[in-house]
């Protein structure tokens, strides 16, 4: 758990805010992807989020299950996803690493399984965006237990009453839902997300990541400016299935941490 807490530690001491890539494990194929995510780091990413291929990722916006449906074409499964996190790991130790996905594959490998090798590969945190607050004990709370964190989504939808309960357990940040709605829509508006970003600090100490529509570096460094850093996924996504140089991709992203950076 130490290397996300290490990271925001590192970026504060430098005034900076985080930015927060997301890519799906095995798109287009397994060993462009993790050249690409050997290639975040350099590009100025500070965390990264692996997606789990699933079949029915009810979240996501048209982007991202097409690159579900391209990884799973192409054979990715949940233990060649752990896989890419120990090749990440023989040449980076510092950058964490979350899995986001669903909580179908996890289930049907065992939770404690799955823990002891996402723990094992050099996994740091998990998000699981259809487990509530309410079935913490199904995979939250065993998570905290083996040292990786639980992060958890807020939304435009999440009350005053609903809030702390969604914090109850949560570590490492806390992922604010920007719009209502699916990955990969609408832009959102600083003016709009800057009171609930407000309203979840004054709530808890963790770090509060904004994401969900930010797609230029404009919009990313809106957003860090009024939050602890920013997360950008289906531009990114996007651009990886347009297919050019990944050279092209990373200079993009770094574009894009460029702009949380300055926020």
């Amino acid at each position: 758990m130490a290397r996300i807490a290490d990271t925001f530690a590192r970026l504060r001491s430098k005034g900076r805010k985080a930015f927060v890539s997301y890519i799906m494990a095995g798109d287009p194929d397994r060993e462009r992807s993790l050249e690409v995510l050997r290639g975040l780091p350099g590009a100025g990413v500070d965390i990264i989020e692996l997606g789990l291929p699933f079949t029915d990722p009810m979240a996501d916006g048209p982007t991202i299950q097409a690159a579900g449906q391209r990884a799973l074409g192409g054979g990715m499964t949940l233990e060649a996803t752990l896989g890419m996190v120990r090749a990440f790991r023989e040449e980076n130790d510092e950058t964490p690493i979350v899995l986001m996905g669903y909580y179908n594959p996890i289930y049907s490998r065992g939770v404690e399984r799955f823990l002891a090798e996402a723990k094992e590969a050099g996994v740091d945190g998990l998000i699981v965006v259809d487990l509530p607050p309410e079935e913490d004990d199904e995979l939250c709370i065993p998570a905290l237990k083996a040292g990786i964190d639980f992060i958890r989504l807020a939304t435009p939808t999440t009350d005053d009453a609903r809030l702390p309960r969604v914090l109850e357990n949560t570590s490492g940040f806390v992922y604010y839902v920007s719009i209502t709605g699916i990955t990969g829509s609408a832009v959102p508006k600083p003016s709009d997300v800057a009171p609930e970003v407000a309203r979840i600090k004054a709530a808890t100490d963790l770090p509060v990541i904004v994401g969900f529509g930010i797609r230029d570096p404009e919009s990313a460094r809106g957003i860090s400016e009024i939050a602890d850093g920013a997360v950008v996924g289906s531009a990114i996504v996007s651009k990886l299935a347009e297919g050019g140089p990944i050279e092209e991709l990373l200079a993009y992203v770094r574009s894009l941490a460029d702009g949380v950076h300055s926020g």
